[in-house]
């Protein structure tokens, strides 16, 4: 939980930092970076799922999508957060063509709201098993 957290919290510096400097010549730059942390981020989180869900549900998932849909099947997460995930496995999988100035822009336009998901399934599995095991590589 500790690795996930750290980066959980680079990921919030990186966002709000590359939206402070909108317009300014860095911009690019650390946009790309906060997208970068998004992948980063985003593969701690489902490890961290696929670990939960073995160890403490005798689940196993291979994919993160299969992960986020047993995620709600026992009720750790809504049907809309299911959805919202859904979509950010999706945009996850896309962040190898950010070399598209429009397509890197519109996922970094989503990174606050991803943050936000992603700190609520992380607060919900520590809330429901407060040692998860770790995730593993």
């Amino acid at each position: 939980m500790e690795n996930f957290q750290r980066a959980l919290g680079r990921l919030e510096e990186a966002v709000l930092l590359a939206e402070e400097k909108r317009g300014e010549d860095l911009y690019p730059f650390l946009r790309d970076s906060a997208i970068q942390r998004f992948e980063f981020t985003f593969e701690i989180l489902w490890k961290l799922i696929k670990s939960s869900l073995r160890e403490l549900e005798g689940i196993e998932c291979n994919s993160p999508k299969s992960c986020m849909r047993e995620l709600f099947r026992n009720k750790y997460i809504t049907e809309e957060e299911l959805k919202e995930l859904l979509r950010m496995v999706d945009d996850r999988n896309l962040t190898v063509h950010t070399y598209h100035e429009e397509l890197a822009e519109k996922l970094f336009g989503k990174l606050k709201d991803y943050v936000s998901l992603i700190r609520r399934v992380g607060e919900r599995l520590e809330e429901r098993f407060p040692k998860p095991p770790p995730p593993n590589p």
